[in-house]
């Protein structure tokens, strides 16, 4: 008789084969490279790594850099008034001042849902 810890769980088959179809789906069995069907694991592998080291290694390009830019300092009372507390009815008047069918964040709940449910 088998200890109760190391008994087998009774989906771990459907759960096997759920993986085992997934590795399969997610699997690269070929590439057409100019028009040459390439297969096998080794040479699809040779194509991908050779295909981003490639884009990796574009050519050296000259950026624009910040020294040439004169930015104006923030006085010491602009400074602090980026960090003071701010006070609720502050936060209520801007949420109120936005549109109702505007979303915040990704989540999808728009302004008009925080001004109905009266989180203020």
């Amino acid at each position: 008789m088998k200890h109760p810890l190391f008994q087998q769980d009774a989906n771990s088959k459907f759960f096997h084969e759920i993986m085992s179809t997934r590795k399969r789906r997610n699997a690269i069995p070929f590439f057409l490279v100019n028009w040459v069907l390439v297969e096998g694991v080794d040479h699809v592998r040779g194509v991908v790594f050779s295909h981003f080291s490639n884009h990796f290694q574009g050519a050296r390009v000259d950026r624009p850099t910040m020294e040439a830019l004169n930015f104006r300092l923030l006085s010491h009372r602009e400074g602090v008034g980026l960090i003071k507390p701010f006070f609720v009815e502050e936060v209520k008047a801007a949420v109120w001042d936005c549109d109702s069918f505007k979303c915040p964040g990704p989540d999808g709940i728009s302004f008009g849902f925080i001004k109905k449910i009266g989180i203020f």
